[in-house]
């Protein structure tokens, strides 16, 4: 028998359950407890966990990690491929289909807010113009993106504060939009209306908790062979990838095998631009009226999370 669709056709019918949050605050340990919980599979919206081979910055689960729970996109594109939403949309919504067309959970699970809006709302993406990116990119590498993101920042200060301000190629993007459509940015994000019945789970720490623990994260990314890992994917073209080598701790790795940081300068920096990365991340997620918010501390948190699933979704 054909699974049930939804009213328009375009997908299965079933409930989609996100975890989101800021990075370190375990969104990944509560992912694996409710997969087995509610019989599901994991889909991943961590925009750096797409790349293959950047393992232990990311703090990618490994196989053992994940405990015999399906993962679906990880590990699909090279360090040198520029990152596309809309081809994440694509490939994200076509993993969901597929799990909810088996009767099982699907799990979207990230902290790139941006990817999970993408999937779980009506989300058309806006033009481009080839010649403007072609002036704008070339102006990013002229002068760098320090210039760019003030001239975002004076043109659409809420996309500014939502884009690192090294992240170039986001960064050219948003002031591409913003000169095509002569309207800020944010402005070209659609009013969310569903794609997939959904509900978003939101795991958080105390500030001083989390940054505890990002510092731990590092020590422990830094004793499992950060620097070896990206000595290696310098190999596969790293330096060149226009999103990858921005990613956190790879930039200031790249930075250190170039001879501009010590080894305990680009261990710090990482520390320090992480912190500052999770501040966005939650001003970001925390407009979201949707989302429903969980201490991660919390003794009983698995329990917390599966009372606000729906009964659809078990």
């Amino acid at each position: 028998m054909s699974p049930e669709r939804s009213g328009d056709g375009a997908h299965p019918v079933g409930t989609v359950v996100a975890v989101v949050g800021p990075t370190a605050a375990g969104k990944s340990a509560l992912s694996i407890a409710l997969a087995h919980a509610l019989d599901g599979e994991v889909v991943n919206a961590d925009s750096m966990q797409l790349y293959r081979g950047m393992d232990v910055g990311t703090a990618k689960l490994t196989c053992a990690e994940r405990e015999g729970v399906p993962h679906h996109l990880l590990d699909i594109w090279d360090v040198t491929e520029p990152a596309s939403v809309a081809e994440y949309q694509r490939l994200a919504r076509a993993a969901v289909d597929d799990i909810l067309s088996r009767g099982r959970v699907p799990l979207l699970v990230g902290g790139s807010g941006l990817y999970v809006r993408a999937v779980l709302e009506r989300f058309e993406f806006p033009g481009t113009d080839p010649a403007l990116r072609e002036r704008l990119e070339r102006e990013l590498a002229e002068v760098g993106p320090a210039p760019l993101h003030a001239r975002l920042r004076a043109a659409d200060p809420t996309a500014a504060e939502g884009i690192l301000p090294g992240n170039g190629r986001r960064i050219v993007r948003a002031l591409e939009v913003i000169e095509l459509t002569g309207a800020p940015f944010t402005a070209a994000l659609p009013e969310p209306t569903p794609y997939y019945p959904s509900v978003q789970l939101g795991v958080d720490l105390d500030t001083g908790l989390l940054d505890e623990r990002i510092a731990l994260r590092v020590d422990r990314m830094w004793a499992d062979g950060l620097v070896t890992e990206v000595r290696e994917l310098v190999g596969r073209g790293l330096p060149e990838g226009r999103t990858a080598s921005r990613a956190l701790g790879y930039q200031q790795v790249l930075r250190l095998l170039d001879g501009e940081l010590t080894e305990g300068q680009a261990h710090d920096e990482t520390v320090r631009a992480t912190r500052r990365f999770v501040r966005r991340q939650r001003s970001w997620f925390r407009r979201d009226p949707r989302i429903r918010w969980l201490d991660s501390a919390a003794p009983d948190l698995i329990e917390a999370a599966l009372r606000l699933v729906p009964a659809t979704a078990r």
